[in-house]
């Protein structure tokens, strides 16, 4: 194996992603993926595509506009892509990408843990707002 100059190994180490860094980009993609929104869109997808209007009817309570912009982001991310269906009236659906679908088993395991785990969340917030 040959041997590296330290501006090298520097120029190396700069370049790998450490999501503890403030300005990582890893950083910056946790902060997109740990939003609820992208979350419960993720899990929305999982089956397939979906018009907008389904999307809207699952995610109960969420505003068109921060759908929108979950949407967008998501799309911008590589994770979704958006089919614009020439019809009377046209249609949008959204997909996962292929890099969208790596994410969704952790999404799934996320979002069946919090089901699975409730009761006992709520036990212990209660026993804890007691003792507060």
């Amino acid at each position: 194996m040959p041997t590296r100059t330290a501006a090298q190994r520097r120029a190396e180490a700069s370049t790998a992603y450490d999501a503890y860094l403030a300005r990582c980009p890893a950083r910056q993609l946790l902060d997109r993926i740990a939003d609820k929104w992208v979350s419960l869109v993720v899990n929305a997808l999982a089956d397939g595509p979906r018009r907008y209007s389904h999307l809207q009817r699952t995610l109960a309570s969420v505003s068109q506009k921060m759908l929108t912009q979950t949407l967008r982001h998501l799309e911008r991310d590589g994770l979704v892509s958006r089919t614009v269906i020439p019809a009377v009236p046209v249609r949008v659906e959204y997909e996962l990408t292929p890099l969208g679908r790596s994410l969704l088993p952790v999404m799934c395991a996320i979002k069946g843990w919090a089901e699975e785990h409730m009761d006992e969340v709520l036990a212990a917030r209660a026993s804890h707002d007691a003792a507060g």
